[in-house]
């Protein structure tokens, strides 16, 4: 028999609207939190490279840009279109890939406005044009498509590697991409980043060894070297095909010397997995990674080195699954690793995306598009340009330099370079993955500029 206590009361539920409440007003304690440790650091990452070093607060404005395109006439007979009806216009971007069309003209200005380092009286000294012809010091335009830089602290020397592109375009066949034989990945060497020298092919492709990965017939892009401090070695990785792009795999070739020559030593499917778009990184503490897209470039996969950079350790770690994403641009700041990647679009240029994580194994956030600037086509085709490194610049913590490529399917040999300034501050566009949906890392800035410059002394800031 039971019997129940008239001094003690029932227990009461909670009510489900008061523990709703509850959960939606720790989230929003935990919301004003989040913002204001991202306004604090905002304002101490501001201040660090804006207030103290006004000089790069122009390299930091958005510059607008209207973009003014003639709608293209039809080339149509106009009995074909009353038979067949009329077809849907080009876009801007298939007019971009028409060397024919005029707006394609406006993204690659002729030789009368080339950026040349030894014009005399050349009021342009120093200013980066996007897009434009990019002389060397022999007054040729450079050939290093898909590269990236290595910089010697011990004789203040930036090394710029880059596939030589230097030959007629053409297609292996009908419903192939256009391409150029091997030539092989061009060296250049400045001071300044601004006047380059021709070091000279540094590593050759194979005209009649038909087995070899270089032979001629076969596919190298996006060359990055970085130098290991045990060997004492120059070690280059890069993008290895053959014409259809079913190898998919990168190379590894070594040197004593930045200038080369280098030797190739072998490729490898990473994992026995798929790799085509690459790039490699050396973090702070020597250890170094390689980045590719693979499984059809619906992912990316990225994996430690060994100790001698030669070869990949058994580790990896898919990010970014069934996003589509190429072209990887890695660089650090302030113990955080940022990537900007790019759409899978073949030569067309599309929407660039930038990425967080507080570590290179991940989990990779990310933050949106990094694109300031210019006009919304700008923006949505990365300036019509594909992401290919970014450059830290010494002096300048914070700010960085974006270089893409601009490519002429057309004929590629006229492909040009997209460099602009990046820096880091601001909240980013997009709520992130695993944060609640909280942003946790500053917005990546890259501003549009048609003509920019580093500022004066920069180097000895």
């Amino acid at each position: 028999m039971r019997f129940r206590n008239k001094h003690l009361r029932s227990a009461k539920r909670c009510p489900p609207s008061l523990l709703i409440w509850s959960i939606i007003g720790i989230a929003l304690l935990f919301h004003f939190y989040t913002l204001s440790q991202i306004q604090s650091n905002q304002i101490e990452t501001r201040i660090y490279y804006s207030d103290e070093n006004s000089i790069t607060k122009e390299l930091e404005t958005v510059e607008e840009e209207p973009l003014h395109v003639t709608v293209a006439r039809s080339r149509r007979n106009p009995r074909a279109v009353r038979r067949k009806g009329s077809q849907k216009p080009p876009s801007i971007i298939d007019e971009f890939l028409d060397e024919s069309s005029d707006v394609h003209e406006l993204f690659f200005p002729d030789m009368r406005r080339a950026i040349n380092p030894m014009s005399e009286g050349n009021d342009s000294a120093g200013y980066f044009y996007p897009g434009h012809v990019w002389l060397d010091t022999d007054g040729k335009p450079i050939q290093a498509h898909g590269g990236g830089i290595l910089y010697d602290e011990e004789t203040g020397t930036y090394y710029w590697y880059g596939e030589n592109k230097d030959g007629p375009t053409y297609l292996a066949h009908q419903n192939a991409a256009a391409r150029v034989d091997i030539i092989g990945v061009s060296c250049y060497s400045s001071k300044d980043l601004w006047s380059w020298k021709n070091e000279g092919i540094v590593l050759r492709g194979k005209k009649n060894d038909e087995t070899h990965d270089l032979h001629k017939s076969n596919v190298l892009e996006r060359p990055k070297v970085i130098y290991n401090d045990i060997t004492k070695t120059y070690v280059m990785w890069m993008h290895i095909d053959n014409a259809n792009y079913s190898k998919a795999s990168v190379g590894v070739a070594t040197s004593q010397n930045p200038t080369g020559p280098f030797q190739y030593l072998y490729s490898i499917q990473p994992h026995g997995c798929e790799s085509r778009d690459m790039t490699i990184f050396k973090d702070d503490n020597r250890k170094a990674y390689l980045i590719y897209s693979s499984e059809d470039n619906t992912e990316l996969h990225v994996s430690p080195l060994t100790d001698d950079y030669l070869n990949v350790t058994n580790e990896f770690k898919s990010i970014f699954v069934r996003r589509h994403r190429e072209a990887p641009a890695l660089f650090k700041f302030e113990g955080t690793y940022y990537m900007i990647t790019s759409g899978c679009t073949g030569w067309a240029p599309n929407s660039a995306l930038a990425h967080a994580s507080e570590s290179m194994m991940g989990p990779w956030e990310t933050l949106g598009n990094p694109c300031m600037g210019g006009n919304v086509i700008f923006r949505h085709t990365t300036y019509f340009s594909q992401s290919t490194f970014v450059l830290p610049l010494p002096g300048l913590p914070g700010l960085f330099i974006f270089m893409a490529d601009r490519w002429n399917p057309a004929n590629l040999r006229d492909s040009r370079y997209v460099w602009l300034p990046l820096a880091i501050g601001g909240v980013s566009d997009e709520s992130l993955e695993y944060s609640f949906g909280f942003p946790l890392w500053p917005r990546v800035s890259i501003y549009w500029h048609k003509r920019w410059r580093l500022p004066d002394g920069w180097r000895d800031l």
